[in-house]
């Protein structure tokens, strides 16, 4: 590639016109190359197998742009691949909870199964990368994924939300700093970190979401005086249609405070989760409308009552109160 960019350079009419043929043959060998090797292997290809290979690539041959590796190679192969079983790398390595075996019938268990309508993305943290916004992925395994600490400080500002917070901060002089929460919400989530005066902990346990696939989009700042597009921006997310896994543990403990009943918590907690999910979004860029979602199904998980899946909230909570009662 490096040489034939080499002459491209030095040629000029219909010699110029052959090599350009030729590289567009290089760069479909070199995609077929790559998506027969990962072909077998589709975790291993969402890992950093095929983003430091042609990071490498693109650095070690010295190519006079950076398009070249990026919209040529890694973007057109990344998007096409599909993880079947996020959160299994595996056999024998799987991360996804188990909640068959519950010790306390005081515990609850809640998964929700949702379908992305527009695209999610949070910047992830790593040095070297073809894009200049890549989506988080999982430190170890490189698939795509949104943290336990992620979900449980947007489960709690959707909590917020639904006690009142936006009300709190539209009133004269309202700051979040006079903002106090209500007893269910420390009984849920616990104290904000930091707060060492009675600290506590709460009921809620969060757990990661892997995602399935990964795709991009592009912003295209526009010049005023030309009103034509300048620098194309892309970010690497996880598309509209890819699937993932909300999945949370309600365990109290004896004697925890605040105390709260769970037949009052709970469905103050799962209308949280579907506001979350289908209005406020999970993704940074929710003031463009990114990160929202379609819930698919509902499930909750007892120690002595097994599991039951309902296909909206409604239909969960009047089981579980059932349940509580």
């Amino acid at each position: 590639m490096s040489q034939l960019e080499g002459q491209l350079k030095k040629l000029h009419g219909k010699g110029k016109q052959e090599i350009r043929i030729r590289i567009e043959q290089v760069k479909e060998e070199l995609r077929k190359s790559y998506e027969q090797e990962v072909k077998d292997d589709m975790p291993r290809a969402l890992i950093t197998y095929l983003l430091d290979d042609t990071t490498v690539w693109w650095f070690r041959e010295g190519l006079p742009r950076k398009e070249d590796a990026r919209t040529e190679v890694y973007m057109p192969i990344a998007q096409t691949l599909i993880i079947d079983e996020p959160g299994k790398f595996c056999d024998g390595l799987d991360f996804r909870p188990d909640f068959s075996r519950l010790p306390s019938s005081d515990w609850f268990a809640f998964q929700v199964d949702f379908e992305l309508l527009t695209p999610w993305y949070s910047k992830d943290d790593r040095l070297f990368h073809l894009l200049d916004n890549p989506v988080r992925k999982d430190r170890v395994f490189g698939v795509p994924f949104m943290a336990a600490s992620s979900w449980k400080g947007m489960l709690r500002w959707a909590c917020r939300m639904q006690a009142g917070l936006r009300e709190h901060l539209e009133r004269p002089n309202g700051k979040l700093d006079g903002w106090r929460d209500p007893d269910w919400i420390l009984h849920l989530f616990g104290n904000v970190k930091g707060e060492g005066e009675e600290f506590s902990q709460g009921a809620l346990v969060f757990y990661p979401t892997w995602f399935n696939k990964i795709g991009f989009e592009v912003i295209n700042p526009h010049s005023r005086e030309r009103r034509a597009g300048t620098q194309p921006i892309y970010y690497e997310v996880v598309p509209p249609g890819a699937k993932g896994r909300l999945s949370l543990l309600y365990a109290p403990w004896p004697g925890m405070k605040p105390k709260a009943k769970a037949e009052e918590v709970l469905p103050k907690l799962l209308a949280a989760i579907e506001a979350l999910l289908t209005t406020y979004g999970i993704s940074a860029k929710r003031t463009a409308g990114w990160g929202t979602a379609k819930i698919e199904k509902w499930r909750v998980f007892h120690q002595t009552k097994g599991t039951v899946e309902k296909d909206n909230r409604a239909k969960l909570e009047q089981e579980v109160q059932t349940w509580l009662s």
